[in-house]
């Protein structure tokens, strides 16, 4: 198969090849291992590759035989390395795999390398020391987002057609709106973060990935999906399958649409006029769509206060764990400014004030919950703005402590982070795209707690109103000749 042929199809299309024989596992690694070759150079998204030791049974299920890449954080795949973007885990290596991971080898997906993250996944770019910046492929001076920009790169740019991603303020969202996918936050408990964690970030973070076509988030996810033994507790079971929730019509859904974010930020003008294209499509599709005004349950401030204190809390005690682990100095030599910063600022939070934190979060919980009782789903921009040039994030900061990076990271993202908070499914269509540059505009969608299978309904009809498969970044594997020579190890 040749890469002009294997970026045509999506993971379930072609686990259908494989079923029929037409193409083997291991050929559609070796094209996979192409296209790395062809376009990681250009966008610095895949950090490692190696031999894929799976070796699934051809039609066992709907993504058996799909070449897959794992984030450099989240998932722990035996004998490999996860670095978590930073010096200070440089070199570590996975003793067992994790229960997610599990979960990928029984989907029979082949996993054969991991993606750039930015360091402990603490900004929504993808901009490590360890690695170097990871490019957008529709424009190679402008970030892929984060924390998983390394695998919405990878997707966009054609390396594979859906990848691993997680989320705890946005970090599946943010990147499938810069690079142009469809990416589901799933609900809170939905994904097991075990056996090394039972919840990660207090619960904000979760599970997930970022794909091309609707229909293979859903079926990613209902692989992903389901407890394990010892989770502290876990989101109820959906009636049925994700993968046939794509294909069922949402009904006639009430919409509210928040227009401008908590806290200030302004939407941009390109921003406003695809939100207001998309509730345009909604309306023809039958769908009640009217502007909202949705409560927080906190000022926005106060807000961000328990957010720095309970990231950076976490964060501490994370960074404490890997330089004991590793005998390394907690300084600059191991850790960047923004996250050394971070460090500090967790090692002065009380347990009092954590608590507080804690406290916040309900009421944020709360109170989105009750706009789910007059909406059937929420629409907001995923970003206020177009995907922002290679370091803007950086600018001025090592004057910031950690509350003032969370502050910046909330500010440039200040749509994502409530539902994190809440625990309820959100997600990033690519509906639209910039009608001046051509970049891509995703739109979120939100529902109540365990209803991910309305999220798909709804996005699944948008896909057939709307599709976006024919959108090509520059970047594209697609465009590049195949070659013959394999290999393994480090890309490029």
């Amino acid at each position: 198969m040749r890469i002009s042929e294997y970026v045509g199809f999506d993971g379930v299309g072609l686990a259908e090849l494989v079923a029929k024989g037409e193409v083997t596992p291991a050929e559609l690694e070796a094209v996979a291992r192409e296209a790395v070759r062809a376009v990681n150079p250009r966008i610095n998204a895949v950090v490692e590759t190696w031999p894929a030791d799976e070796a699934p049974v051809p039609g066992s299920t709907p993504l058996a035989g799909v070449p897959f890449l794992i984030k450099d954080i989240g998932v722990s795949m035996a004998g490999r390395r996860m670095e978590l973007g930073s010096r200070l885990a440089a070199g570590n290596v996975a003793g067992a795999d994790s229960f997610l991971m599990r979960r990928f080898r029984r989907a029979g997906l082949v996993t054969f390398g991991r993606t750039a993250t930015p360091e402990m996944a603490y900004s929504n770019t993808t901009e490590p020391v360890l690695y170097g910046a990871t490019r957008n492929p529709w424009d190679l001076t402008r970030g892929a987002g984060g924390s998983s920009g390394g695998a919405g790169a990878a997707v966009a740019a054609g390396v594979v057609p859906v990848a691993h991603a997680t989320d705890a303020a946005g970090s599946i969202r943010v990147p499938a709106a810069c690079n142009g996918l469809f990416g589901l936050k799933p609900t809170r408990g939905r994904v097991s973060a075990g056996p090394d964690a039972d919840e990660v970030f207090n619960g904000l973070a979760v599970q997930g990935g970022v794909s091309r076509t609707v229909r293979d988030s859903a079926v990613l996810l209902d692989r992903m999906r389901g407890p394990e033994p010892g989770d502290p507790y876990f989101a109820e079971q959906p009636p049925r399958p994700y993968a046939e929730e794509v294909l069922r019509h949402p009904g006639t859904l009430r919409i509210g649409v928040l227009t401008q974010a908590w806290g200030g930020r302004r939407t941009t003008a390109p921003v406003a006029d695809a939100l207001s294209r998309t509730a345009r499509l909604l309306e023809s599709l039958g769908h009640q769509v009217e502007e909202a005004t949705v409560d927080l349950g906190a000022d926005w401030e106060e807000f961000v206060l328990a957010g720095a204190r309970q990231w950076t809390a976490n964060l501490t005690a994370s960074v404490d764990e890997l330089a004991a682990a590793f005998g390394r100095p907690v300084d600059s030599s191991t850790l960047e400014p923004p996250t050394l910063a971070s460090y500090h600022y967790g090692r002065r939070v009380s347990g009092a004030q954590f608590v507080t934190a804690l406290g916040i979060r309900n009421r944020v919980a709360r109170s989105l919950a009750r706009s789910f009782d007059a909406y059937d789903v929420l629409l907001t921009p995923t970003l206020p703005d177009l995907p922002l040039p290679l370091g803007t994030h950086a600018e001025g900061v090592e004057e910031l402590d950690g509350l003032g990076w969370l502050r910046r990271l909330f500010d440039l993202s200040p749509f994502t982070v409530a539902f994190n908070v809440a625990g309820t499914p959100a997600m990033s269509v690519p509906v639209t795209a910039d009608t001046e540059t051509g970049l891509p505009i995703g739109m979120q969608f939100a529902a109540g707690y365990g209803l991910e299978g309305r999220l798909f309904r709804l996005a699944g009809q948008l896909e057939q109103a709307d599709p976006w498969s024919g959108r090509i970044p520059t970047v594209w594997a697609g465009d590049h000749p195949a070659t013959t020579s394999s290999s393994s190890g480090s890309p490029g």
